[in-house]
């Protein structure tokens, strides 16, 4: 009997919290004991890793094939009113990218901002400015790294479904990061087997068969409200419907990471590879 070929990749958003020691180094260490895939490096707070560091982790993940994506500081905002904050902006996201390929990650998931004022249509060119600039900058330091724009939870967060889709359309370079918790928060629906099919579908005839062989997907559970998200939540605490997605990602045969960004992370990653395992060995009667 062959093994199943893995497609998608499971890890946390982080360093798992069963990990003795709050590392990078550790938390990879940790990724390969529980037979996890892959892991989310979070330059959340900032890019503050040194090169010696990041080699290292590099060479760890390599011999332990363990996949690894990161994630730039939540504080970018490329709408920001102030010339200033938004160069600010453009530098943590080229920051994050160069340390990426020391640490041989080969992507970086970021927010793009906030709305401020502005219609989201003025919002979508400003960014979409700023996003060429740094696409520019990183091609022409040939820096390999794909740059991931998430969609986002907050009604006052620019990221929408359709605003990635058409923004990552126009910008070669520029892919999805499909957060379902966050699509589920901001409308307040997109939650069944058929919701997540014509999502998946949507990805596929805006960017191609492609983007779904190279997906990069954040799950929680969730809380919101008419406002859009409110925090994470462990996903059985929630009314995510985490089997019926599983399940859309299987049958359109999607590849990539899948990164569990729970309060419990390796709990409830383990549960959605399990989940994902389930409906494979079905499904190819192995």
């Amino acid at each position: 009997m062959s093994p199943v070929i893995k497609k998608l990749l499971f890890g946390t958003a982080g360093i798992p919290k069963s990990t003795p020691v709050p590392s990078t180094l550790a938390a990879i260490e940790r990724i390969a004991v529980l037979k996890l895939d892959c892991l989310e490096v979070e330059f959340v707070q900032g890019v503050r890793m040194g090169a010696e560091t990041a080699e290292k982790i590099k060479e760890k993940a390599a011999a332990l094939n363990i996949g690894l994506s990161a994630h730039a500081p939540y504080f970018i905002n490329l709408n920001a009113s102030e010339q200033g904050k938004r160069l600010l902006s453009r530098e943590r996201l080229l920051s994050s990218a160069r340390q990426a390929e020391l640490c041989g990650v080969k992507c970086v998931v970021f927010h793009a901002g906030y709305y401020g004022k502005d219609t989201p249509e003025k919002a979508y060119k400003t960014i979409k400015t700023e996003m060429e600039e740094i696409l520019s900058i990183l091609k022409s330091q040939k820096n390999p790294v794909s740059l991931r724009i998430e969609t986002m939870g907050k009604l006052s967060q620019f990221g929408s479904l359709d605003e990635v889709l058409f923004l990552c359309r126009e910008l070669e370079g520029l892919l999805p990061c499909l957060d379902f918790s966050h699509i589920l928060a901001r409308k307040g629906k997109a939650n069944s087997y058929v919701q997540f099919q014509r999502i998946l579908s949507k990805v596929q005839k805006k960017l191609g068969q492609s983007a779904l062989k190279n997906l990069h997907i954040h799950i929680s559970g969730v809380e919101y409200n008419n406002k859009g998200e409110m925090k994470h939540l462990n996903l059985r605490d929630s009314d995510l419907h985490y089997e019926d997605l599983i399940r859309a990602l299987k049958d359109c045969d999607a590849e990539g990471m899948v990164i569990c960004e729970s309060p419990n992370l390796e709990q409830d990653a383990l549960m959605l590879q399990k989940l994902y395992w389930s409906h494979t060995v079905k499904t190819t009667g192995k």
